[in-house]
């Protein structure tokens, strides 16, 4: 069951943010750094299977944005196949998923790439996930308050739903977070993460290998 708004989660004083920000970023930094240590011999054993499987390029890059909406080159594993030439758009995305790309996306390790966007400054470790460019003109007012924080590799609506969930809930979440944020939150994110990624809760939405387009809200603007 999703928990979507804590009651004794209340939104974090003003001349505290900046505080909280600093120490966060430094969190970001130290672990990001870490883990692409600790985990280099997993990267490079992950790369030559995809690269024995799927060929070059290793790595799949995409337009995101960033905070404040600014675009940046998302890195992750790729898990697709090349395209067709009948395949010109995003419809046949679940089609072209191999088996490899699934067993990744159902781990999350396919993500593991994006541990350098963290140590670039382009994401947290903790914030709305990164969507594509082409979504920002399409955000209501208040939907366009997620990019107000750096994206994140995990989030509140990655841990209260993932991808199962419809698009204005999920940006509901998203903005609830921001609104909300503050270290002990985050925490509890973090760890709420572990058990998301290991009972592989939420990693599609129905019919479609990760989430259908988003068209726009059709709610009313807030």
């Amino acid at each position: 069951m999703r928990t979507l708004k804590p009651a004794d989660q209340r939104p974090e004083p003003a001349d505290r943010r900046w505080v909280r920000d600093v120490a966060m970023r430094g969190f970001d930094v130290a672990a990001s750094a870490a883990a692409l240590v600790v985990l280099s011999p997993l990267l490079a054993a992950i790369a030559l299977v995809v690269r024995a499987t799927l060929g070059s390029p290793i790595l799949f890059r995409d337009e995101r944005a960033g905070r404040g909406g600014a675009p940046f080159t998302l890195v992750k594993f790729r898990t697709m196949r090349a395209l067709a030439p009948h395949e010109c758009s995003p419809d046949h995305d679940d089609s072209r998923v191999t088996r490899l790309g699934r067993a990744l996306r159902s781990t999350s390790l396919d993500e593991l790439p994006t541990l350098w966007n963290v140590l670039r400054g382009d994401m947290a470790i903790v914030g709305p996930r990164p969507l594509p460019l082409r979504y920002v003109s399409r955000y209501s007012a208040h939907q366009r308050h997620r990019l107000d924080v750096r994206p994140g590799i995990t989030g509140w609506s990655q841990v209260n739903g993932r991808n199962s969930l419809p698009w204005d809930e999920r940006f509901d979440l998203d903005v609830w977070y921001v609104e909300h944020r503050s270290v002990r939150l985050d925490a509890s994110i973090l760890v709420r993460t572990v058990s998301t990624v290991i009972g592989r809760d939420g990693i599609s939405h129905a019919g479609h290998p990760t989430m259908p387009e988003f068209r726009g809200s059709h709610g009313t603007d807030r």
